[in-house]
């Protein structure tokens, strides 16, 4: 360690509010500077306590600083005190988690810090005598080596100088500083147990479930309307199927405040212990995933309890691969300190999450922001590198982990995507739950919640991509990373001794490893950009590597460009580029570099035909060998039986199922799409699939960089849905606030006598049919059970809706302005909604800094370097704050009280207009295209509207800034919810007089 670091004790602390700085001096006297005068101080100025370095930095319109920090941040302190705990990365934040009392919170002024020290130091203290002190000195150890400004302070705490030697070493017969580091050799493993047995199909009754939902709500609860009756109906979801592929469906639309999630935990839990399944609860957003979770703590209180019958499942990606970290760990000597730091505190961790989900789960979201996101991308698993049972640390794998305790669990909350595949990959024998020779693992029972976003959802699952990235995944997969610094592992090392020395193996693996040559090589995106002539600058090649910055673990390098001659992927990529810039509609040069540009895929340019046939060859070259390689690599199960041992008839189950996952089924979409270059649809026939180029900058690449791809969607996403649930779907319930569109609903009664029963009946069929074809459920064979449970709330009372009408929506600065002012009015507590980035990054950087002088802090999503999750908690936190965010933050957002009593939209979110949804509106909206674009807008701003009242006790206002809202638009607003156009200034007054002031911090 280090000789000297700074001390917590006598520390000066920082921080921010709207009047300045607020500074208490290591001399104990209390300041409030300007931004000017504290960036001057801190170049003589001992190492200050802050919170959140690198926001802080940001504030004084600095760069954020990286590792080690400059600063003494509380968090960094905060993640290694009370590891896998979250909490809002603020002042008031950081004291409401660790118990401070909100009188001495006060105005979170700079006094405050060295208060909140206090009470994590003494909390660490604690630990000096705990099972965990050996871990916790070595890692501090290693900790001041890379120099963490917290070691001195930690190693103090921790009674540190009576264990050290004198060069600052540990005993020889104690846990290694370097050791500290390895979590791989000291987490648990996991054990398999007997296969469960398949559930039974007793049904449940309206009683048991009401009974339970008295029980999670317990005494004192809030009486909600409407919440009993729909635990009620959700019951015929868990009624025993009378009919192979014709599951119990429940449509059950249930209105904002009814209380939907414990209104189906309460059957499903029923079920579950019954009948001793599991209900897979499914959603579309992650902060859903996360409420309902917690809500599960109502009915197993005890953690232990809850860890084995709740899991939450993600896909792979979101998880800490040991492997990864192993290696991380490995070379982290030869990397910047920075490195170290991250990696130690991602042991500590690592040590105790629940179970190692990096993303959304108990790694807080600030910790890419301190630590530096690079280095937890890192450690992440990635797509198709999981060597399964190869890997030496197999055994204590999160995401095996997860899996096992998945099939024992009662409810599973899961996203919509991994459910829809894991229901495909069941069909063919291909999902990550099942074993060979097992008894089918797949579910029998869903909840649907946001049943809304069904369609995006499988839109998604089930389209297909032949793109420059796609192409060139494949190719890495399969061949590694052909001399390049990347951990990307060929095939040939995931098979490894599962086929040395076999011929009829290793053959079909050459082979295909040879066929792998016709995807794009390394440099293909620059070759790419380059065939249209533009003068753009250089591109930096990135498409084969997460995004990392210069802290990543593995830093970016300029990838080798390897000798093409005739590589025919990219050659048809070449064609398909040339064809939609030649195409498109292109409005300016922005579109092109910033943007996505698209065009139809017939008729086709000249070549193009050709270029697809000997890809398509080329492609069948590839998928044979694997095939065959597959099939072989599956013989062995049998043929062996008597020898394999289990380690290598799992290393073996997995590697088939990968095999067809990552590369066969691919294969077979991509030859499939290629085919449909021969076969124009015809002009008067309504086409099951819809096929067009696209070009556009991906995520993974640099500016100067575009991906072109061949894309193929279903017409109608809910077929191949419908088709996938089906079989092993017993009983769904698909739920939302928004499942109908009641736009035709008359308002003003008829004047014939009866007529106005008859009309309403019509449009209420019309209403809930509707309903079905977006969520799939008139695909079933019987029919679904339809519900509708009305929101508790007085909208009347409790609401105020306005549109502005004296907004240019043209001028950026006119809608910041708007922004500003309407913010202002309500004192905070704004969430700002918008259908661009463009647009949200353009308003933010116009009214951040008067919002603060206003002391109204701003945060935006897709600006700050945050999670969206990390982002409510601190909206949720801060009174006074506002935030602005984009479509995630429209949906599954539950901030209810004060925290939230303003809700902007920026305009009327019409759908995209994008190729997709003009062939959607053509075919799908029976003749009436303007019908079909309204019912979208106005689910989408029945979305937003549901965000602003929560609670009976709740008061909001929803502002619309779109001047051009159609009057036919307004029935997306509850009963009760008069809207009024009128001028910004009058709205502003409005809002000021209707909702209730508080003091200001």
């Amino acid at each position: 360690m280090q000789s000297s670091f700074p001390s917590a004790h006598d520390a000066p602390a920082l921080t921010a509010h709207h009047r300045g700085i607020s500074v208490l001096t290591e001399d104990g006297e209390f300041l409030t500077l300007s931004i000017a005068e504290i960036r001057e101080r801190l170049q003589t100025m001992p190492c200050p306590l802050v919170v959140h370095a690198p926001a802080f930095a940001r504030k004084l319109g600095l760069h954020a600083p990286g590792q080690p920090c400059p600063w003494l941040d509380l968090l960094e302190l905060f993640a290694f005190v009370y590891p896998a705990r979250s909490v809002a990365p603020t002042p008031r934040g950081l004291a409401l988690a660790l118990g401070v009392e909100e009188e001495r919170i006060g105005q979170a002024e700079a006094d405050l810090l060295p208060l909140l020290t206090s009470l994590m130091l003494a909390e660490l203290a604690r630990h000096k005598s705990s099972p965990e002190a050996e871990f916790l000195a070595a890692l501090t150890v290693r900790l001041g080596q890379a120099g963490w400004p917290w070691a001195g302070t930690v190693a103090e705490t921790l009674g540190l100088h009576e264990k050290l030697g004198p060069r600052g070493q540990l005993p020889e017969d104690a846990m290694q500083p370097g050791d500290a580091l390895r979590v791989w050799r000291v987490l648990p493993k996991w054990e398999d147990v007997a296969p469960r047995p398949p559930p039974a199909s007793h049904p449940i009754t309206s009683a048991e479930a009401r009974a339970r939902l008295t029980m999670l709500l317990g005494e004192g609860a809030e009486s909600r309307a409407g919440q009993a009756d729909f635990a009620s109906v959700s019951t015929a979801a868990f009624e025993p199927r009378t009919m192979r592929g014709n599951p119990a469906v429940v449509l059950a639309e249930a209105g904002t405040g009814t209380g939907k999630t414990l209104g189906y935990i309460a059957p499903a839990s029923v079920w579950a212990e019954r009948n001793g399944g599991s209900v897979w609860i499914s959603t579309y957003t992650r902060h859903l995933q996360r409420q309902i979770e917690q809500e599960t703590h109502r009915l197993f209180p005890d953690d232990a309890t809850r860890r084995r019958h709740v899991v939450l499942r993600k896909g792979r990606e979101n998880y800490l691969c040991l492997l990864n970290m192993e290696e991380a760990v490995n070379s982290a000597a030869s990397r910047p300190a920075g490195v170290t730091i991250a990696l130690a505190m991602l042991a500590r961790w690592a040590r105790a999450t629940a179970d190692g989900d990096l993303t959304g789960g108990d790694l807080p979201g600030w910790f890419g922001d301190l630590f530096g996101h690079g280095n937890i991308t890192g450690v992440a698993d990635r797509r198709g590198e999981c060597i399964h049972g190869a890997c030496p640390h197999y055994q204590r794998c999160f995401v095996e982990h997860t899996i096992r305790r998945a099939r024992e669990a009662d409810l599973v909350i899961a996203n919509h995507a991994l459910v829809m595949a894991q229901a495909a990959y069941s069909e063919n024998a291909m999902a990550d739950d099942s074993e060979e020779g097992e008894e089918d693992s797949t579910p029998s029972r869903y909840v649907f919640d946001e049943g809304h976003h069904l369609a995006d959802a499988a839109d998604g699952a089930f389209s297909a991509e032949l793109s420059g990235l796609e192409a060139a995944e494949l190719r890495r997969w399969l061949l590694g990373a052909e001399g390049r610094r990347s951990r990307a592992r060929g095939l040939k090392r995931r098979l490894d001794d599962l086929v040395v020395g076999l011929p009829k193996l290793e053959t079909p693996l050459d082979a295909a490893l040879m066929a792998a040559h016709a995807l794009p090589a390394p440099g293909w995106s620059t070759r790419l950009a380059g065939t249209d002539g533009e003068n753009e600058p250089p591109p930096h090649p990135a498409e084969d590597m997460p995004a990392q910055g210069e802290d990543g673990l593995f830093p970016m390098v300029q990838n080798a460009v390897e000798p093409v001659l005739e590589n025919p992927t990219e050659i048809f990529l070449k064609l398909l580029r040339q064809q939609v810039l030649a195409r498109s509609q292109e409005r300016g040069r922005a579109d092109h570099a910033y943007g996505a540009l698209e065009c139809d895929l017939h008729p086709l340019l000249p070549d193009l035909a050709q270029a697809g046939q000997a890809l398509a060859r080329a492609l069948g070259r590839l998928a044979e060998p694997l095939r065959t390689l597959a099939e072989r690599l599956h013989a062995r199960l049998q043929d062996e039986a008597e020898s394999l041992d289990s380690v290598t008839r799992g290393r073996i189950e997995a590697m088939v199922r990968a095999l067809r996952r990552r590369a066969i089924t691919r294969l077979d979409a991509w030859i499939a799409m290629l085919d449909a270059l021969d076969h124009p649809p015809p002009a008067d026939a309504t086409p099951t699939h819809i096929h067009f180029i696209r070009l556009d900058r991906r995520e993974k690449q640099r500016m100067g960089e575009q991906d072109v791809g061949l894309h193929r969607h279903w017409l109608d996403p809910t077929v191949p849905f419908a088709a996938v649930m089906a079989m092993p779907a017993q009983g769904m319930l698909i739920t939302s606030a928004t499942l109908r569109d009641q736009s035709d609903t008359p308002r003003k009664p008829p004047t014939e006598e009866g007529q106005t029963e008859d009309l309403y009946s019509e449009e209420s069929e019309r209403a809930w049919e509707a309903a079905e074809a977006r969520t799939g459920a008139n695909h079933f064979p019987a029919p679904a059970i339809r519900a509708s449970l009305s929101s508790p709330f007085d909208y009347a009372r409790q609401t105020r809706t306005f549109i502005v009408n004296d907004i240019d929506h043209g001028s950026i600065a006119d809608l910041a302005a708007a922004y500003r002012t309407l913010f202002q009015a309500s004192g905070g507590g704004g969430l700002g909604l918008f259908t661009a980035i463009s647009r949200l990054r353009g308003v933010h950087s116009r009214i951040a800094p008067a919002l603060e002088e206003s002391g109204l802090p701003l945060y935006a999503q897709h600006v700050d370097a945050m999670d969206n999750a990390t982002l409510v908690d601190i909206f949720r936190t801060e009174e006074h704050a506002c935030l602005l965010g984009t479509d995630a933050m429209r949906d599954g957002v539950d901030v209810p009280g004060n925290a939230l009593r303003l809700v902007v939209f920026e305009r009327v979110p019409w759908p995209r207009p994008d190729i997709l949804h003009r062939e959607r509106r053509i075919h799908l909206s029976g003749g009436d295209t303007t019908g079909y674009d309204d019912r979208i807008a106005r689910l989408r701003l029945r979305q937003a509207f549901g965000r602003l009242i929560r609670s009976q006790s709740d008061r909001g206002v929803f502002v619309l800034l779109d001047r051009r809202t159609p009057s036919r638009l307004l029935s997306a607003f509850p009963p009760g919810a008069e809207v009024r156009r009128m001028g910004l200034a009058d709205t502003a007054r409005e809002i000021e007089s209707f909702l209730p002031r508080t003091p200001q911090n």
